[in-house]
């Protein structure tokens, strides 16, 4: 399909789309902000007036079917993406979905089915695909500036958040029956998801997931062994609960001629060691961080380029993540 102009319309107006992607859909051209969506309609009401957004809805049903909207960005918790995905899929509307995509592979691959059979195009916010830094990673790989790459190692360690201590404060992102797992699914989706874009599909994964320090339901540590079809192997270590002063978020790309390393989430200097010494490059993100990728997605919508992030390189990444957590909620359901 080809829009001329994409007249967006935000499903769960929360705070990911307060600074990083609501404020964008009006920066980019040929793209406008025409309605929101929050089932507590008060909410729905202050974000349009903030916003500037012309309308607003309680119904996700409403906003699917308003005549204006002729593209829908789905915001809310997992739990929900592949109900108001393949609902405005089969409304005849194109679908942006936070990530992770959906809880389980299966719901990405009914969601996939769907956009396949309707012919609506379906991308989902791994936007690190289209960050500075991380193209600069990508480029250096590829102009063989680190030699032929051998392994990769990530480390994501983090303490616990305050509001974690007790079961009445946690946020969804700890339960498993909306988030599909823990904070892994989280923030290690971004990790695979770019690794999956510098070197391809993940073919062999194995993981370990344990619940250690017993705040929530959901895993809190995790370690995993993978490789992909290029050859290139990796390591992963991953734990929520560690204390403050021992947190940890680097990615490590050694080749056969020198080393990258970089931050996934404090967007810093990557830093490129080899014989001859270390070199950093230094980086900056617009100020709305989905802005380049909603830019990608409103050009292939009107024809005029594609989009580095899709519903087929999103479903890869949930499929590695669910491969790594399954024993891990296999023993949690016996």
């Amino acid at each position: 399909m080809t829009l001329n102009k994409v007249n967006w319309g935000i499903i769960g107006c929360g705070n990911v789309t307060e600074l990083k992607s609501g404020p964008a859909f009006n920066k980019v051209e040929h793209s406008k902000l025409v309605a929101v969506m929050r089932r507590n309609a008060k909410k729905a009401a202050d974000y349009a007036h903030r916003h500037g957004v012309p309308k607003w809805h309680s119904d996700a049903g409403q906003l699917i079917n308003d005549p204006e909207v002729n593209a829908i960005y789905v915001a809310t918790p997992p739990d929900t993406h592949a109900l108001y995905a393949i609902a405005a899929m089969r409304a005849g509307k194109p679908v942006y979905v936070e990530k992770p995509m959906a809880r389980t592979y299966q719901e990405c691959q009914e969601m996939l089915r769907v956009s396949e059979e309707t012919g609506m195009p379906l991308f989902v916010a791994y936007y690190r695909r289209s960050l500075p830094a991380f193209l600069k990673v990508k480029e250096l790989i590829a102009d063989g500036i680190i030699g032929k790459p051998l392994t990769v190692n990530v480390r994501l360690h983090k303490s616990v958040p305050e509001r974690d201590l007790k079961p009445e404060t946690q946020f969804w992102h700890v339960n498993p029956e909306i988030a599909g797992a823990g904070y892994f699914y989280d923030l290690a989706s971004h990790q695979f998801d770019y690794l999956d874009f510098v070197f391809g599909p993940v073919t062999e994964v194995h993981g370990i997931a344990k619940n250690i320090a017993g705040y929530y339901p959901a895993e809190d540590t995790v370690s995993a062994a993978f490789a992909f079809g290029s050859g290139v192997t990796g390591t992963g270590s991953w734990s929520f609960v560690v204390p403050k002063g021992c947190e940890e978020d680097i990615i490590e790309i050694t080749g056969t001629k020198g080393k990258l390393s970089f931050s996934s989430f404090q967007h810093g200097d990557v830093k490129l060691t080899s014989p001859e010494g270390m070199v950093s490059f230094s980086f900056q993100n617009p100020e709305n961080i989905q802005h380049h990728l909603i830019r990608q997605v409103v050009q292939e919508l009107r024809g005029e380029g594609k989009c580095v992030s899709t519903g087929h390189s999103a479903a890869r990444t949930s499929w590695v993540l669910e491969e790594i957590v399954k024993e891990y909620y296999k023993k949690l359901t016996t």
